[in-house]
């Protein structure tokens, strides 16, 4: 009884407090990283010096990520993005339990089938990479440049729907900070406000040792 108070309390201070993560900033180095990708295979940022890199957040069950993907509008951004030489990392923060494999086929294949062939694919269940990057929403889109510089963080696009229909009028925002960087230039709309589905981080540690069977 005393165990079910006590989580109910912690839930309680959790929903009442508001979230607050690390925010990567534009302008300033971008958070170092390292992970396992889907495949197995060691990946960190510094990895890829010299290199654009784009970090995409997504989320297959995601009316938003499905509006880019079913269109083909963010495999189309992909593919062009690397096509220049970009590294292109599809990143899920969602929590889930440590040894959860499901998500390491199902994720990577929806990618495949809708046409998307990132560099990498993690999934991020402890939920390192996100907050380290302050990531909210999916699709949430970040543009690094070669010396590691943060330029670009926010939406995908600058209509903030789930109707395919706007993509046609929109800016793309990811391709534009690319063009424009890879052109020397500075980006024009480093920031902008992202839209999509909330990510759902993990409970924490608090919740997590009060749920613990004791012994």
């Amino acid at each position: 009884m005393k165990n079910l108070i006590a989580v109910a309390a912690v839930l309680m201070a959790v929903s009442a407090a508001p979230v607050v993560y690390a925010q990567a900033v534009v302008g300033q180095p971008a958070p170092a990283f390292q992970a396992t990708d889907v495949n197995g295979k060691p990946v960190q940022l510094s990895d890829f010096a010299g290199k654009h890199v784009v970090l995409e957040w997504f989320n297959p069950g995601c009316p938003f990520v499905q509006k880019h993907y079913n269109s083909g509008n963010m495999p189309a951004t992909q593919k062009a993005a690397l096509a220049k030489g970009a590294v292109w990392i599809s990143i899920n923060s969602d929590a889930r339990e440590p040894g959860d494999k499901k998500a390491a086929t199902t994720f990577p294949n929806w990618l495949k089938d809708n046409g998307a062939l990132p560099t990498a694919v993690i999934l991020d269940g402890a939920g390192t990479i996100g907050k380290a990057y302050g990531a909210r929403a999916t699709p949430h889109m970040f543009v690094i440049d070669p010396t590691g510089k943060l330029v670009y963080a926010g939406a995908i696009d600058s209509k903030p729907s789930t109707n395919p229909d706007d993509i046609q009028t929109a800016t793309n925002y990811v391709g534009q900070a690319l063009n424009e960087s890879m052109a020397g230039k500075a980006v024009s709309k480093p920031r902008s406000q992202v839209y999509g589905c909330s990510i759902h981080y993990g409970w924490g540690n608090a919740v997590k040792n009060l749920l613990r069977p004791a012994g």
